[in-house]
């Protein structure tokens, strides 16, 4: 276990590393420091933020940035009435190999990363919304009965 004076150094270290990162963002999206505070606290605490806000206001731009500062593998979902759970959840298809074996393989989708942008999710159907969610709150994906986790963090 640590000691007190090994958790205070550790803290303002983190401290320093926070600061770093919040003017980094500075850089790139002036003006909204309040945004980008709460952004990086739920980031940090392990939770999902809800960003509202009219269009051409930088919310894709703030993920974006996010994901550079903080070296996070980063994506980004448009949703559409057609999109259906697959198609951000990723599904196996079938390979034949060149000695004709078949054999099943995953290919993940967009929601297999460690910061997602889930952009105008109203709009997806309740299937897409509901696959999204699940994901959001287990942190894992199962597709074919297997357990898939999600990038750490989500």
């Amino acid at each position: 276990m640590a000691t007190d004076a090994e958790l205070v150094t550790q803290i303002e270290a983190m401290g320093g590393k926070l600061a770093e990162a919040r003017a980094s963002i500075a850089k790139r999206f002036i003006g909204q420091d309040t945004v980008v505070d709460l952004t990086l606290a739920s980031l940090l605490c392990g939770g999902h933020a809800l960003l509202i806000g009219l269009p051409g206001l930088g919310k894709t731009r703030l993920v974006d940035t996010l994901s550079t500062v903080m070296g996070l593998h980063g994506n980004r979902i448009q949703f559409t009435p057609d999109l259906m759970p697959a198609d951000i959840l990723g599904s196996e298809v079938l390979e034949t190999a060149a000695d004709g074996t078949r054999d099943f393989r995953f290919i993940e989708g967009p929601v297999f990363c460690q910061l997602l942008m889930a952009d105008e999710i109203n709009r997806a159907s309740p299937r897409t919304q509901s696959a999204l969610l699940q994901a959001m709150q287990e942190k894992e994906v199962t597709i074919a009965g297997e357990h898939r986790p999600l990038g750490v963090p989500f």
